[in-house]
């Protein structure tokens, strides 16, 4: 018999692709045996799964002890249309495994919960996501974990406050919320893997099309998916990519800690994953035309978007992303009273605290996202009165160009 040449390994999928495809089993192999083919994954909407007898339950208990079957038992140990969308996110994050949560906040609080002992110590950066902080400052502190929060961008400070045999992670956020600085991630997982220390980077604001930080050499990559995974701001998930023994330790974390998420809202999410990559492009391009029309316009005091020279990490955000994102953060200039007749004079975007879907929201960050917080409190943190956040959506840029403009004319 003649020698079959081999065959060539199929060439690696780009990332459009990857959301539409990636992890999918195709239907010839998952249902040679079945009449019936869903294109669109089905929502197992149940708590609990049925056995034939005893014996398929011996069988089914042998067969998860040695990790060969697929089969559950009950939902919080798992769920078919989660673990389908958590096969994508692996896929486009470029990791082993991903780990689906009810939120992005209960993403990144089991992955500390699970993995902090009582004495541990952990470093954040100075512009991560507030509740982050929160979090990190205030009930980690409870449970005897200590955080050293360090100015985003001062690599020497960072690797200046690790504790040797104390500090377990890293955390920061790239790009922030709601400066939009950029982490030097080659930089930061240097620092991580030469002290032993695990390195997290929030990448909700980039998404898997325009940073992956895994390849930079970062340790867990985490998202809020209720923003541009999704898409469509009708879903509530957050997701954990990693690689490694530590993935398998945190989803068994998950069994117990119980932040599992909802079956419905798996479906939801890989149906907004399958067009991530057309929407971000968009948002990508838009945000940039918005950025450089107000950089230029005389009512708008400053501009922070990393696609612009005058960004402070516009030189790392070119060398190690995509895109530049969908979000553009500024100062009207004007006060208080003047940012808000400008935010009500806007005729697209809706008054909103989120990000990453189809529509295009706009906030005024002193009276929503930091309406908690006295005058002195917020300029301790660099949220000026007159600091507005725009989360562009997908609607045509010059309509929203032409919004902006008219707006202006108020301030």
């Amino acid at each position: 018999m003649a020698e079959q040449p081999e065959r060539a390994a199929p060439p690696a999928l780009r990332r459009a692709t990857q959301a539409v495809h990636g992890g999918v089993a195709r239907h010839a192999a998952r249902n040679a045996a079945r009449q019936d083919a869903p294109l669109i994954t089905p929502v197992y909407q149940t708590a609990t799964y049925t056995f034939a007898d005893t014996a398929d339950v011996r069988a089914f208990s042998a067969a998860r002890r040695q990790g060969a079957t697929d089969r559950e038992q009950y939902a919080r140990f798992g769920n078919p249309t989660v673990k389908a969308v958590e096969r994508k996110l692996a896929v486009l994050e470029g990791g082993d495994e991903a780990i689906l949560y009810s939120s992005g906040m209960a993403a990144i609080t089991s992955v500390l919960l699970s993995s902090l002992p009582t004495g541990a110590h952990i470093i954040m950066t100075d512009d991560c996501y507030r509740h982050t902080r929160e979090f990190c400052l205030t009930f980690l502190r409870r449970l005897g974990i200590e955080t050293t929060v360090a100015p985003m961008g001062d690599y020497d400070a960072i690797e200046a406050a690790i504790r040797p045999r104390k500090t377990r992670f890293i955390l920061s956020e790239s790009p922030t919320n709601p400066f939009l600085r950029v982490a030097d991630l080659e930089r930061l997982a240097d620092i991580g893997r030469r002290r032993g220390v695990r390195t997290l980077i929030d990448s909700t604001f980039a998404t898997p099309v325009n940073q992956r930080p895994l390849e930079w050499g970062i340790d867990l990559v985490v998202h809020s998916a209720t923003k541009y995974l999704g898409g469509h701001n009708d879903l509530l998930a957050g997701v954990v990519v990693g690689r490694g023994a530590f993935m398998a330790a945190l989803r068994e974390a998950r069994v117990v800690l119980g932040s599992v998420a909802d079956p419905h809202n798996a479906y939801l999410l890989e149906r907004g994953l399958k067009t991530l990559a057309l929407r971000v492009r968009q948002q990508n391009a838009t945000a940039q035309a918005v950025a450089e029309y107000l950089d230029a316009h005389p009512k708008v005091a400053r501009v922070w978007y990393p696609g612009l020279t005058s960004h402070p990490d516009h030189a790392v955000a070119r060398a190690q992303m995509e895109g530049f994102g969908g979000v553009v953060s500024f100062e009207v200039a004007g006060t208080l009273e003047a940012t808000s007749r400008f935010i009500d004079a806007l005729r697209i975007p809706y008054i909103a605290s989120s990000l990453g879907g189809v529509e295009s929201l706009i906030e005024q960050s002193a009276l929503l996202a930091y309406h908690d917080k006295s005058p002195e409190e917020r300029a301790a943190l660099g949220i000026k009165d007159s600091l507005v956040r725009f989360a562009v959506g997908i609607e045509d840029a010059q309509d929203l160009l032409d919004d902006l403009e008219q707006a202006l004319r108020v301030v």
